[in-house]
Formats: C-alpha cells, sequence, structure tokens
C-alpha cells in the first residue's frame, strides 16, 4: 500500500491501519510518499505502485495534484482511494463555501503535541545506547556514567518535544563509533561527583543484593570510571554539567543550553 501526501502523512497511516487491523493474520507492506506536491511527483509515484500491485491511498489537497492523481491512476488501472475526497464534498456543502488548498494545516495546528509525541518516541527508541545508528536525528545527545540522570533528563526533554538521545559511558567499554560522529554541540556530558554517585548507587545495589567490592560500587572502581568518562567528555570537545546536586529540571534546562544556546522548546 502507496501512502501518499503532500505533509507527512500521518492522516493517512492512521486511517489505514485502522482499516488494516480489521484483517486479522493479513500480512501486509505500506510505502509512505510524504510532500508530494508536484504533478511530475505524482507521475512518479503512480508508476512506482503499478509496478509494485499496489494500492494509493492518498491525502493530497491541491486540486491539480488530486486531478492528476485520479487521471494517472485510472490510466495505468491502479487502484487508489482519495481519504479526503468525501469529506471535502461533505463539508462544502455544510459550510457553503470553498475549502483552501495548503498543505500541512493540520501538522501546523498540532505541531506541539505531533512533536511531542515523535520526541517521546524517539527517546524511548534510543534510551541507555539504542539505536545508535539513528543518532544523527537527536535534538541533543546525553553522556555520563551510570546513575547520572541520563534517562530521566531524556524523557523530560522529550516532554517538552526535545529529540533527546543518551549513551552510557562504561568502564572499559569503547561508546559507540556513531557517537562520535555526531557535532560535538549536541553532545552534553553529565557530570557527577564520586561520593554522590556512590550514594545513588548504594540504594540500587542494595535492591540488586550486590557485594560490597562489587565494581558498580567500589570506590576506587567509581574513581576510575568517573574519570575515564570526564577525560572522554574533555577529550572529545563535549560541552558538561555537574548534575550531582540538581533537580532534573534543572539538569534539562542546562543541558538545552549548551546543546542549542538557548530553545524555545527548553522546559521551564
Amino acid at each position: 500500500m502507496f501512502l501518499v501526501s503532500d505533509s507527512r502523512g500521518d492522516t493517512a497511516r492512521q486511517l489505514v491501519r485502522a482499516a488494516a487491523v480489521q484483517f486479522e493474520g493479513v500480512r501486509y507492506r505500506t510505502v509512505l510518499r510524504a510532500n508530494v506536491r508536484t504533478l511530475k511527483r505524482v507521475q512518479s509515484i503512480v508508476g512506482e505502485a503499478q509496478r509494485s500491485k499496489a494500492v494509493i491511498f492518498y491525502t493530497l489537497v491541491n486540486e491539480d495534484a488530486r486531478r492528476e492523481m485520479r487521471r494517472c491512476a485510472r490510466q495505468a488501472q491502479v487502484s487508489c482511494v482519495d481519504i479526503l475526497g468525501p469529506a471535502f464534498s461533505a463539508l462544502h456543502h455544510l459550510f457553503h463555501r470553498k475549502r483552501g488548498h495548503t498543505p500541512g494545516l493540520l501538522y501546523a495546528l498540532d505541531r506541539e503535541q505531533i512533536d511531542r509525541m515523535d520526541a517521546i518516541d524517539y527517546t524511548l527508541k534510543h534510551d541507555d545506547g539504542q539505536r545508535p545508528h539513528e543518532l544523527s536525528r537527536a535534538d541533543v545527545v546525553v553522556v555520563g556514567v551510570s546513575r547520572a540522570s541520563k534517562s530521566t533528563t531524556c524523557f523530560y526533554l522529550a516532554s517538552a518535544g526535545v529529540r533527546a538521545a543518551n549513551v552510557p559511558l562504561v568502564a572499559g567499554l569503547d561508546p559507540p563509533e556513531e557517537l562520535f560522529e555526531v557535532p560535538s554541540r549536541k553532545v552534553v556530558g553529565l557530570r557527577v561527583e564520586v561520593s554522590r554517585l556512590l550514594a545513588v548507587r548504594g540504594a540500587r545495589a542494595f535492591n540488586l543484593r550486590l557485594g560490597e567490592r562489587d565494581p558498580y560500587i567500589d570506590r576506587q572502581a567509581v574513581v576510575r570510571e568517573v574519570a575515564a568518562a570526564n577525560r572522554l567528555m574533555d577529550d572529545n570537545g563535549w560541552r558538561s554539567v555537574d548534575v550531582s546536586y540538581l533537580a532534573v529540571e534543572e539538569i534539562a534546562r542546562e543541558v538545552m543550553r549548551l546543546a542549542h544556546g538557548g530553545s524555545d522548546r527548553t522546559p521551564a
């Protein structure tokens, strides 16, 4: 199924998903073609769908593009579904006025909420070093040792629409190569005092029943771990913030200040 939109394609995606879920056990593949705003692009997509023997579901508001979609699909004998068409017709009769032809208005109307949901989804999928090959899509990448408030900071940022990923700096292990490909201005390190880190880890160690000599809470091992993490931040020019005694909202605010020099999405 080809989902064709002159904006992001969220409407087509949700409608097709709502319909397809009624066909239990059927496997299918969707191909999204977003920001389709030229007749040439419409023609190309119909050709793709014809070769793939696919059905096209489209949400186009430009009348020329809609007309071209119908013409090309009819000529190529490709099944297509005009998702917005019936709604346009019904609303035209209800409101007694012509509609506009501006793509992306729904996204503009709900942009803040959409961005927030997108950020939360991204942060969930990129917590604790997951999917390092997608770090380039992050607005900010937070690094630090275990229990330095990386995850809580990232989820706080995500609630404000910031795509935040975090990568742990583990003693004896090299961070993923993709981390070093991220512009240094987008990477922020969280530093923490050894005594404070030991206090935070102590509670977790008790629940996990770790011994006093476990490297996770052994003072000398933690000193080396923190020193190595701080050295890595310095060597790569990553700006950092001491989070030892900061609340999560304070950490988030400082992270965004360091990463972007201030942002209208920075949590208040």
